[in-house]
């Protein structure tokens, strides 16, 4: 029997959204369906089924039970009417622009974004004949975007400079001119942040990232109304093919049953991280929305839950200096991806943002000298020593 989770909080959403027993074994765990057809029983209704005129499993490239489980629970946590899975994040950003952009359109973000994304929209998106403009804040974005502008695509917070865009705001500036805002809501996730609640029209993650928590998925999801999800599936997935298979979405939906309980010790963590080494000398500048000196402070105690995300970025002003912090580093495995209860680092300007050009990284803000840090669940005090020892290092 399924459970009415209509007004849960989100700690039981996240436990019980999308699945309940299994009526034929009782099965408690969503079991991992791996299959890759279907049988329809009958001509007529497979008929029906591949005409989309009747909803059920025939083919699992357009769906499959166990996805469409992890597609239910991010539904219900971003309070969104459907969601469609993706086989990364890439995936389903590439399934956006697929879906809602053709030749002669225009993009226009705020800047910085992960830099694939950034890429796909610059790179990819411009050879059929789309144009990505990037806005410095929500004054130029109220300049840029035009009658042309179908898309406005955010991030919050920003990757890696942990910038904050009042996603209300800037969802008032895209809707005046028609265009549909897309938030990638990797950094927050649900549990901080809901930007279709705040205006936005497609919430995107990289569920590799916190969805996931345990660094062993690569995935993807789009949250968003069903009437927005039906291209996607049709462009994204049986035209494109980025498909989450299930045993991902198995770990996935075990993954999120603990993201309210991962998150506040992500948050909880980089918190007193942040605190504890803003004053050091080796760092020039520090990156954190929950410290009262940074310029979106005040958006995200709002936008966030007043939690703060579980990422710190510190800019130690060369790339000698944050070389040799990341090499010094014991607890923080250097790696390119977030979100894991391990905690990770990285230098973006050299492997996430490395493409972007140099001109394009002083723009943005993306020094040679910064390093992002994502903040596991360890305990607090043992990560602020690893960290205070590894900004020794590159002061010496």
């Amino acid at each position: 029997m399924a459970h009415d989770l209509s007004d849960a909080g989100f700690g039981t959403r996240a436990v019980h959204a999308g699945h309940a027993l299994d009526p034929q074994t009782g099965a408690h765990a969503v079991p991992i369906y791996a299959t890759s057809t279907f049988g329809y029983f009958n001509a007529e209704r497979g008929a029906r089924l591949f005409g989309l005129e009747e909803s059920g499993y025939f083919y699992s490239r357009l769906s499959n039970p166990t996805v469409h489980a992890f597609e239910q629970k991010v539904a219900a946590l971003e309070g969104a009417g459907a969601a469609v899975a993706f086989g990364s994040g890439m995936g389903a950003a590439s399934a956006i622009c697929l879906s809602f952009l053709k030749a002669g359109d225009e993009v226009a973000f705020v800047g910085p974004l992960y830099g694939g994304t950034e890429g796909l929209l610059r790179e990819v998106m411009s050879g059929f004949g789309v144009t990505t403009v990037e806005a410095a804040d929500l004054d130029e974005l109220r300049r840029v975007v035009n009658e042309k502008t179908r898309l406005v695509w955010l991030e919050t917070p920003t990757n890696p400079t942990l910038r904050i865009v009042d996603l209300q705001a800037a969802a008032g500036i895209a809707h005046a001119a028609g265009a549909l805002v897309v938030v990638d809501n990797t950094f927050s996730t649900p549990y901080l942040t809901r930007p279709l609640e705040l205006g936005a029209d497609l919430v995107m993650h990289s569920a590799t990232k916190y969805l996931s928590g345990h660094g062993d998925v690569v995935a993807g999801v789009v949250a968003c109304s069903e009437e927005h999800s039906a291209p996607l599936r049709l462009h994204g997935l049986r035209h494109g093919g980025a498909v989450l298979g299930p045993f991902e979405a198995y770990l996935l939906i075990r993954g999120m049953k603990t993201l309210p309980l991962r998150m506040d010790a992500h948050c909880k963590g980089a918190h007193a991280l942040a605190l504890a080494v803003q004053d050091h000398p080796a760092v020039q500048a520090i990156y954190y929305p929950g410290l009262p000196g940074h310029a979106g402070h005040d958006v995200a105690a709002r936008q966030m839950n007043g939690k703060f995300g579980g990422l710190v970025s510190l800019d130690l002003g060369s790339r000698e200096a944050a070389f040799a912090f990341l090499n010094a580093l014991t607890l923080f495995t250097q790696a390119v991806s977030l979100g894991d209860v391990e905690s990770l680092s990285s230098h973006p300007a050299s492997t996430t943002h490395q493409l972007l050009g140099e001109e394009t990284l002083a723009r943005q803000g993306i020094t040679p000298g910064l390093v992002r840090l994502s903040v596991g669940v360890e305990d607090a005090e043992d990560l602020i020593a690893d960290v205070r020892q590894a900004l020794d290092a590159a002061r010496a």
